[in-house]
């Protein structure tokens, strides 16, 4: 079994900064690639950012300049560093993950979301 878990989302002010986490579990389980996502409640669930294996990055131009995607392979960890938040990036975030193991791939695995909220 697999499993994704997302952490750091919060209460912010406009102009702070969080750092959200998407940690992966599993005997000899091991990140590939990371989207990350964002949905506001009654609107349209956004692609806000992307990493993969080595280290290319792809962001949404909503967020370019203040989100930044990081890898930690020793701890199967993808970070989403988000600076200068603003209110329209208030939603519950979620990562989604390809995964390799031994011998195994295993695709479109979700985290269980975690909520940003910025406002004054």
């Amino acid at each position: 079994q697999v499993q994704l878990v997302e952490s750091g989302g919060g209460l912010v002010q406009p102009g702070e900064s969080l750092r959200l986490s998407c940690a992966a579990s599993g005997n000899g389980v091991s990140i590939y690639a990371v989207g990350w996502y964002r949905q506001a409640p009654g609107k349209q669930r956004e692609t806000v950012a992307t990493i993969t294996r080595p280290s290319i990055t792809s962001y949404a131009d909503s967020v370019k300049g203040r989100f930044t995607s990081s890898r930690d392979n020793a701890v199967n960890t993808v970070y989403l560093q988000m600076n200068n938040l603003k209110p329209e990036d208030a939603a519950v975030y979620y990562c989604n993950a390809d995964l390799r193991g031994y011998g195994s791939d295993i695709t479109n695995v979700w985290g269980q979301g975690t909520q940003v909220t910025v406002s004054s």
